[in-house]
């Protein structure tokens, strides 16, 4: 789905961005894919996605 239209950015490109790159926060986020850099109304579903994905990764570490 797409999270930020501006740049067409994508809730697995979110996910991609905090797995691989490290990314852990809005400005991480902005500054590697320019998420919430212009209207700013993906800001809160980004962030979302962005904790959820490090609770989920965290979760599965636990497990494994």
């Amino acid at each position: 789905m797409y999270v930020c239209l501006c740049h067409g950015i994508t809730d697995k490109m979110i996910k991609q961005a905090v797995l691989e790159d490290g990314v852990g926060n809005m400005r991480e986020l902005k500054n590697n894919l320019g998420v919430g850099s212009k209207c700013g109304t993906c800001v809160q579903l980004a962030q979302s996605i962005i904790d959820t994905t490090i609770y989920d990764e965290s979760l599965f570490k636990e497990v494994c």
